[in-house]
């Protein structure tokens, strides 16, 4: 089947074809009874416009570029319906590249972007920010940070508060009667863990807890690691009554390590996580966590990018409260009584 041209419509409205070209772009220059009855016509026939042709007239190619550390990552699936959502509602397509935190891949990756002439590019990859800070200054693109390094080089930027949310969380096992608090935490370096590491340390201080080394340990940010990672705690002489971990992904592994042990949560030891993945509430005990508004980050960043796209716009830094949701995975500690009972301390 022939597709439909502008000079299909532009015979059929008896104008000529520029005209058609205008209305279509609802230019001023055309009345808007024509550019009405155009329309009509356009849509009557089946048009639809051709990207291509429509990039050499605006000189766009109306793609984004969104770089991810893995879009296996259950956060990156939910954040990204979120991006893709506002870019098709406003004409865009949307390039993934999973980076899997290579810093070659990644360079490569941006190059590409480079040549497909992407009109901007999303980083939801944290360690991107640190690396390539001169590569995507060269670009000359608008560039818009998701929970990444650098909001401060890259002005524009929406970032969940994870400080303050990681003090919550924590506050919340203060407050349950928990003491001895550790905090399983990601070793690649990413700012979400020092925010959310500093958030642990803050809630010690204002609860005038000691901060005890031995209680902080280091996986990947995923299960299986968080798992063997968790196994550490148990060795020690006063193992910690709760756990506050990364993420869910994390907290997922840790929870798995305490029934490998055959200690039972939160009777034994307390486990809350952060992200709220759809998975957090089917797990054995549901997970408490911090929850993320993914969906929304992902609406707002693209909305954030597509204003950039008109003109230069100020500084935009969003920082987003999370929000603790408490499931059964955290209650007050418990300890053995003189007759060898359970009893809550």
């Amino acid at each position: 089947m022939k597709q439909v041209s502008i000079k299909d419509i532009a015979r059929e409205a008896r104008v000529s074809h520029p005209t058609v070209s205008r209305a279509l772009r609802d230019s001023p220059l055309v009345k808007p009874e024509t550019a009405r009855r155009i329309r009509q016509i356009a849509q009557r026939m089946g048009y639809r416009p051709n990207a291509v042709a429509r990039g050499l007239v605006t000189r766009k190619t109306w793609t984004i570029g969104a770089l991810v550390t893995s879009i296996a990552d259950p956060f990156t699936a939910e954040l990204f319906g979120g991006v893709e959502e506002m870019a098709n509602d406003n004409g865009y397509s949307v390039f993934v590249a999973n980076c899997c935190a290579d810093p070659d891949r990644e360079q490569r990756v941006l190059r590409l972007f480079q040549e497909r002439r992407v009109d901007g590019i999303l980083v939801l990859s944290s360690r991107v920010g640190t690396l390539h800070v001169p590569l995507l200054t060269q670009l000359k693109v608008p560039i818009v940070l998701i929970n990444s390094e650098h909001p401060d080089r890259f002005v524009h930027s929406v970032m969940i508060d994870s400080v303050t949310s990681a003090r919550t969380a924590v506050q919340h096992l203060i407050d349950l009667g928990h003491r001895r608090i550790a905090y399983l935490g990601d070793r690649l370096g990413f700012r979400s863990d020092i925010d959310r590491f500093a958030g642990y340390r803050e809630a010690l201080t204002l609860a005038d807890y000691p901060f005890e080394p031995e209680l902080v340990v280091h996986g990947d940010g995923r299960p299986e690691e968080a798992r063997r990672t968790m196994c550490r705690l148990f060795e020690l002489p006063d193992r910690p009554t709760a756990v506050f971990c990364y993420n869910d992904l994390t907290a997922i592994g840790a929870l798995r390590a305490i029934h490998a042990h055959r200690l039972r949560v939160p009777d034994d030891i307390s486990v809350v996580g952060f992200d709220d993945l759809a998975v957090a509430s089917f797990t054995e005990p549901p997970l408490t966590t911090v929850r993320q508004p993914k969906q929304m980050m992902g609406r707002m960043a693209t909305e954030m990018l597509l204003r950039l796209l008109t003109g230069p716009q100020e500084k935009t830094q969003v920082r987003l409260p999370g929000e603790l949701i408490v499931r059964e995975s955290s209650s007050p500690p418990v300890s053995k009584g003189p007759t060898g009972t359970r009893k809550p301390h």
